[in-house]
């Protein structure tokens, strides 16, 4: 079975040169590891056995799709990681082994050992530390999704080998492996799988300012609605739960969090949709 994992990577070429330098130790190597910036400067100083490809734009729709287009008639199964994952040893292994024994499922999510996003963010070393202690004592899980998590997710391409990303999502494209999977979710099984884990530093640096991700958290759920991939419970659910955390936490932010940036970014958002203009691709204006 053919295995690609691609990383789009933008303004870290330490962090993903790093996360490149972890893939040599995995017990199964992937047969090819793409890394997808948007700049030269993007490119990590040693690749390690990767390839690093050059997208058009900035933005993580467009770096995803290249990848898709550069494996699309080469690869059985596709895997997408952020540039700050840090994957267990058997990663790509137990990625094989999951498509290999359930032919129903078109794509999945690896559950987290540790996510940086919900901690402050996690250093490389605290990462090695994680994925070195982690043991897995119980049966394989596998639980039935609505969609896959964009951190760490793996598609079975000959599903649907004509999909790609929307890039009416700009930038960091808030929502877009929501999007992405729900589509694969009309054709197949979309799970959540221990067959293959890791940890997900959160590194804040090189990430969309505050005010365009928190117009993106307003407009992208509503677009996402009127295309059909997200339900209008979950995206009204979504949109109030971000805007309430970033009115509450504005005042006294966590470190390196733009809240008032991304509240304006929200009320912006509201704005244009009451003129009925909302749209993702406003980000870019902000």
């Amino acid at each position: 079975m053919k295995i690609v994992v691609a990383i789009a990577t933008t303004g870290r070429p330490e962090i993903v040169g790093a996360c490149l330098e972890r893939f040599s130790r995995l017990t199964r190597q992937p047969d090819r590891l793409l890394a997808i910036g948007a700049a030269p400067e993007d490119a990590p100083k040693a690749l390690r056995g990767a390839e690093f490809y050059l997208a058009r734009a900035r933005g993580l729709p467009i770096q995803r799709n290249l990848a898709l287009d550069l494996v699309a008639s080469d690869a059985e199964i596709v895997v997408f990681i952020d540039d700050d994952y840090v994957p267990a040893p058997g990663f790509v292994e137990g990625i094989e082994r999951l498509f290999a024994e359930n032919p129903d499922v078109v794509a999945a999510s690896g559950v987290l050992i540790a996510d940086g996003v919900n901690r402050k963010g996690l250093s490389f070393d605290q990462a090695d530390k994680l994925v070195s202690a982690y043991a897995l004592n119980q049966p394989l899980m596998l639980a039935d999704a609505t969609g896959a998590y964009g951190c760490n997710m793996a598609f079975r391409l000959s599903a649907a080998p004509h999909l790609r990303f929307d890039e009416n999502l700009p930038l960091y494209a808030w929502l877009e492996d929501t999007d992405f999977s729900a589509q694969y979710a009309r054709i197949g099984r979309v799970v959540r799988t221990n067959h293959f884990t890791g940890v997900h530093l959160g590194v804040t640096s090189g990430r969309t300012s505050g005010l365009r991700l928190g117009y993106s958290q307003i407009a992208n759920p509503l677009y996402l609605v009127r295309k059909g991939t997200v339900a209008p419970r979950f995206a009204l659910n979504l949109a109030l739960r971000n805007m309430i955390a970033n009115l509450v936490k504005s005042p006294r932010p966590e470190p390196n969090v733009d809240r008032f940036g991304r509240l304006r970014g929200n009320l912006i958002a509201l704005v244009d949709m009451l003129r009925g203009r909302s749209h993702p691709l406003r980000a870019l204006d902000l």
